[in-house]
């Protein structure tokens, strides 16, 4: 059977995929379009440029010389900032608004100049300056470089791989797989579903990156002239990031049919929907315990990361759990209780206890019989007007 997949987002979960795609193709199974938020961008655009799971899995576990995984390196410290980015950083202007009485005027300028230097050029400061002025302690220029890569790499239908400079239109004309990223426009104030049809002079490696953009981890992307319009509407300076901000599974743009949705997402192109669904509710079978160095300090266990963490998990995800809870049957849970969202420095024995879960799972969903689907109600519809169903409202609510 054929299916649009919906890939969820959620940093080095996300290898729960490789799993799951390993099930869906020994059941015979064909992707059609493919939408992916976050991680799941990664996994959707490596799907559509032709990646089997055997070779995502060998993607996913390339290693640095000194044995680390490769996904180590997207969290590299960002590199030196030109004079032009100290001179006009907020930090500068800060500092330029605060007068010390007890200093010269001169003399202050200097100092105030010495110090936004030092905080943007010193390694040991740059990820404070990148934080301030770019919204992300890292830069993931090292994503780029791998993902075009990887693009570049191995061969589609018999022909070497040459995806790794292309537009999304390009992309979309070379390997006729309709692809669509999530990523959340905060200047804009909306989500953005990034394809050949809203973005077509985007580039495919600058839209995964969009998507997969954590807030404060990663840089903001900043939209490019040349990228073109959005949906015919000039962004070009506009900050970007994880599209996880707004919708991290927004399966239901796969399921609407209104005129407002498909010009966003294109006409069906199967009549099957799947959602992959990484879940923290699910324990992985056998996974071992993670050990950490009382030396290393983990992001993700400070008390302040927490409490963001839970109230963005609160805000965000009620309406994709109303959905999900909805529509079930098009729903399959990939287990990844314990496994951490910046886990990307995975150990062998805990990667393979993701993946074989991953794959159980995806099994035992194709054998259990599947029930219709529910509906569920945001309003009263207006009595003037055809009634919507609530998927289309609820697509129409996430797109405007």
């Amino acid at each position: 059977m054929k299916y649009d997949l919906v890939f969820e987002g959620g940093g080095a979960k996300g290898m729960v995929f490789v799993g799951a795609l390993q099930e869906f193709e020994a059941q015979k199974h064909e992707y059609g379009r493919l939408l992916g938020t976050s991680a799941g961008a990664i996994t959707a655009t490596l799907l559509a440029a032709g990646y089997s799971s055997t070779e995502m899995l060998t993607a996913l576990q390339e290693t640095l010389p000194n044995g680390n995984s490769i996904f180590t390196s997207f969290m590299s410290p960002p590199g030196p900032f030109n004079q032009t980015d100290i001179r006009n950083s907020s930090f500068r202007k800060f500092l330029r608004a605060i007068n010390a009485l007890i200093i010269p005027d001169f003399l202050e300028e200097k100092l105030d100049d010495a110090l936004t230097e030092n905080l943007a050029k010193g390694k040991d400061f740059r990820h404070i300056f990148s934080f301030i002025e770019r919204g992300g302690w890292y830069s993931a220029d090292n994503f780029l470089l791998w993902l075009e890569r990887k693009l570049n790499s191995g061969k589609y239908s018999g022909k070497p791989r040459n995806f790794g400079a292309m537009s999304l239109q390009q992309f979309y004309e070379t390997t006729h797989t309709e692809l669509s990223l999530v990523a959340s426009d905060t200047m804009g104030k909306q989500m953005l579903v990034l394809n050949h049809l809203t973005a077509p002079n985007c580039p495919v490696i600058w839209a995964t990156r969009m998507s997969m953009s954590l807030p404060l981890l990663w840089q903001e992307v900043i939209w490019q002239t040349d990228w073109g319009s959005y949906l015919g509407r000039d962004i070009h300076g506009n900050s970007i990031v994880d599209g996880g901000l707004l919708s991290n599974f927004p399966i239901e743009l796969f399921l609407s049919d209104l005129k407002d949705v498909t010009q966003v997402m294109g006409d069906k192109v199967s009549q099957n929907v799947l959602g992959l669904l990484i879940d923290d509710d699910l324990i992985v079978p056998n996974m071992p315990e993670i050990l950490i160095p009382d030396s290393f300090l983990n992001i993700e266990e400070l008390e302040t990361v927490k409490r963001l963490s839970r109230l963005l998990d609160t805000t965000l995800s009620a309406r994709d759990k109303m959905v999900i809870e909805s529509y079930a049957s098009l729903v399959v849970h990939l287990p990844a209780k314990g496994v951490g969202t910046t886990e990307f420095n995975m150990k062998k024995e805990r990667r393979n206890a993701l993946i074989k879960a991953g794959r159980t799972a995806m099994k035992a969903y194709f054998c259990t019989p599947k029930q219709s689907t529910t509906d569920f109600s945001f309003g009263i519809n207006d009595p003037l007007k055809p009634p919507l169903s609530s998927i289309d409202r609820t697509a129409l609510k996430i797109l405007k």
